[in-house]
């Protein structure tokens, strides 16, 4: 049973064209499964989870001039998971992705009941699925931003099962990491960090510039080396990269205390620090996939 919904979870359909991200449907479940864990199940109605799932996907989701939680709360279903109701209790799905359709019909949502009894049943089977939904859509440097945001805890003693849907999932490759702190020779591309302790590099990180769970390769041109902070913030849409090989800095982010200012305000129009002679730079077509899928812009002026 627990292989069963961990396959459906597996086989969610998202829209992915060309690169473009659809985290929809798992920011949804997401966002169901804090409610699960926090002891809240059952139906919820669009109204109370329109909001939430809106600024999720404004703010884990490819910016866009708006955003829609209307479309997975109505196209979840397809995947076996989710079941849409309206206020009487009859099958919503014949109401199309209208907001103002879905508010007025008092339409409701909920897990499918047996998925969510298997849920409430095995705690461990829960958190399986939120790290399933995490790995295949986020890169781990979100993830507990992610958890936090959904009211999720994603500790458990039991170990993660083994696929068995007969696809092979993608894997961070190992030497990704030290073929790219090679390439920057172990100096954050941002800021210039090189910190060791007891000779090994130590708040150094290969950040994929591209996800490597979006289709990104582990290969040197889709890398940096980023300290901690920086990489967080380049996965957050905080920092991007300019097409002059410069640091771009988005114009939401505020910062006003002095080492917000010096780590992140200062670096807008700072030149990217290059990698060896010899080794590939970030790959225009990898550069440009995160300014449209991950980056918040507009960018700021230079500092």
């Amino acid at each position: 049973m627990t292989q069963r919904w961990l396959e459906r979870i597996r086989d969610i359909r998202t829209w992915v064209r060309e690169g473009q991200r659809a985290p929809h449907k798992p920011l949804l479940l997401l966002w169901m499964l804090g409610r699960v864990q926090a002891g809240r199940t059952g139906p919820v109605t669009f109204a109370e989870l329109e909001e939430p799932v809106r600024g999720l996907l404004r703010d884990f989701g490819p910016p866009r001039a708006s955003y829609h939680p209307e479309f997975p709360f109505h196209h979840l279903t397809s995947d076996g998971l989710w079941i849409i109701t309206d206020a009487a209790g009859a099958d919503a799905r014949v109401l199309d992705t209208s907001v103002t359709r879905l508010r007025a019909a008092g339409a409701m949502g909920r897990l499918e009941p047996a998925f969510e009894e298997a849920l409430v049943a095995d705690p461990d089977l829960l958190v399986t699925v939120a790290h399933t939904l995490l790995d295949a859509n986020f890169p781990a440097s979100l993830h507990d931003d992610l958890a936090a945001r959904t009211g999720l805890t994603l500790e458990s003693d039991a170990p993660i099962p083994s696929a068995g849907s007969g696809r092979a999932r993608a894997r961070r490759d190992p030497a990704f990491r030290s073929a790219v702190l090679v390439a920057y020779e172990y100096r954050c591309a941002m800021c210039g960090f090189d910190g060791w302790l007891a000779g090994e590099a130590v708040g150094l990180e290969a950040a994929h510039v591209r996800w490597w769970n979006i289709g990104g390769p582990n290969t040197v041109d889709n890398g940096l080396a980023l300290c901690a902070l920086h990489h967080r913030l380049l996965d957050r849409g905080v920092l991007g990269l300019g097409d002059d090989g410069t640091v771009m800095v988005s114009q939401h982010f505020v910062g006003r205390t002095t080492s917000a200012q010096t780590q992140v305000l200062h670096l807008a129009g700072a030149p990217l620090l290059p990698p060896q002679t010899g080794t590939a730079p970030v790959a225009p077509h990898h550069r440009g996939w995160h300014t449209t899928q991950v980056f918040r812009g507009p960018a700021r002026a230079a500092a």
